[in-house]
């Protein structure tokens, strides 16, 4: 059993199975007239037909929402969950994930307070007669979130989290590698999952066809479907009248996950690849791994990062508001992963149906990183090598000169 010498030696030759997917993805639900001071001016006008813009009409609304999702819990036998301070989310919805028996449905609802965007109403006072009036504002309040942890036979679990507060904004959090499990399962392609991906599969072409075929569309689907079942907090009157929720982007990863033959494999790779890449994070270096031109005006902070959690090591490589991470998965696989936190990084818009052309971004990212940690691995063998040739050698007691190359 030989142990792989350089990088390319481990992903040339050690890599069992490879595939590129969308991983977790953080969406932003709003209505778009609803998202600037004039728009919400507007809204109470022609939907409450309020001669003097107030937000005092929207107190109705939303203690209506809360009243139907407090039934929506009790119709349907759902807990409804308290967080605390510092409780892991991802710990509880296991839990209750372990125990849930259906294909599809609401495994718990949770509540926690966070800071959120809001519109409020202040009295402000004409200077001139002296009289009060009120004036819709933007503002931050600490408010109730509620979450919706629900199981989906086609995208397996995911949560939509609403704001109990005009203008009831909302997170989508799906995950891509849960979605192709669902897939394979639906299919009945025989697979063994990760933690968070899959380590092999009879089927390696369908499964990257799964993953490439998980689209802006079939998520919006996703929304909408779920946007009908459960509690919604505008009236089928204002949604025949404009107030849809339309869906944008603010966290998208995209992974390529190479599964290694053994653990050492990825011990050596990673060895190496730290030893000879410390400098990546570097401005040049950045600007051919993303694609884009670096200058002096480039926000961000260049740097290269290694952290090592326990016994496993991890590689960062920041640029603007994204940043690659690359790490030994559970011991068995390469995962090389761009989040991207800001679509705008790269000249394209948040809307979800720029989804193709990010994909694009992230997975080329991915490659490029790869592809410089080869060559500069190569270089430095190289380079041991050339010295070696300049050196002199003595095999059974005679004497070779050195080659002089350089």
């Amino acid at each position: 059993m030989s142990v792989p010498h350089t990088v390319a030696d481990v992903l040339h030759d050690h890599v069992t199975l490879e595939c590129e997917s969308i991983d977790r993805m953080y969406l932003n639900l709003y209505v778009p007239q609803l998202q600037w001071v004039g728009g919400v001016v507007g809204y109470l006008h022609a939907h409450h037909g309020q001669r003097f813009a107030s937000t005092v009409a929207i107190t109705p609304m939303t203690a209506a929402f809360v009243k139907a999702i407090e039934q929506f819990a009790e119709r349907h036998g759902v807990d409804v969950v308290n967080f605390r301070k510092g409780q892991r989310k991802d710990e509880v919805t296991r839990e209750y994930l372990a125990g849930f028996e259906q294909t599809e449905g609401v495994l718990y609802i949770g509540k926690a307070q966070e800071k959120a965007r809001v519109v409020r109403t202040e009295r402000r006072r004409n200077p001139e007669t002296g009289a009060t009036y009120p004036w819709v504002v933007d503002s931050t309040a600490m408010v109730n979130h509620i979450y919706f942890y629900c199981l989906d036979e086609d995208f397996g679990p995911f949560f939509l989290k609403f704001c109990t507060y005009f203008p009831y904004n909302a997170k989508l959090c799906i995950n891509g590698n849960e979605y192709a499990k669902c897939q394979l399962r639906k299919r009945g392609i025989a697979f063994e999952a990760l933690d968070n991906g899959v380590r092999c599969c009879e089927d390696p072409a369908a499964l990257q066809r799964i993953c490439d075929g998980l689209t802006d569309s079939k998520i919006d689907r996703l929304a909408r479907k779920w946007f009908k079942r459960l509690p919604h907090p505008f009236t089928a009157q204002d949604r025949r009248g404009g107030c849809r929720y339309d869906i944008s982007i603010l966290q998208a990863e995209f992974c390529l996950t190479q599964v290694l033959d053994r653990p050492v494999s990825g011990r050596v790779f990673f060895e190496d690849v730290i030893r000879e890449n410390l400098d990546i994070g570097r401005p040049g270096q950045v600007q051919l791994i993303f694609g884009r031109r670096v200058t002096r005006r480039t926000p961000g902070r260049f740097r290269t990062r290694v952290i090592t959690d326990g016994v496993t090591p991890s590689l960062y490589v920041d640029y603007k508001h994204s940043r690659i991470k690359q790490y030994h998965k559970e011991g068995q696989a390469l995962r090389t992963e761009t989040t991207i936190n800001d679509t705008r990084d790269f000249a394209l818009g948040r809307r979800l149906h720029n989804l193709a052309e990010l994909r694009q971004v992230g997975f080329a990212a991915n490659r490029r990183l790869l592809h410089a940690q080869t060559i500069s691995h190569d270089c430095a063998l190289g380079e041991d090598a050339l010295q070696r040739h300049q050196r002199p050698l003595e095999l059974d007691g005679q004497r070779a000169s050195a080659l002089r190359f350089a």
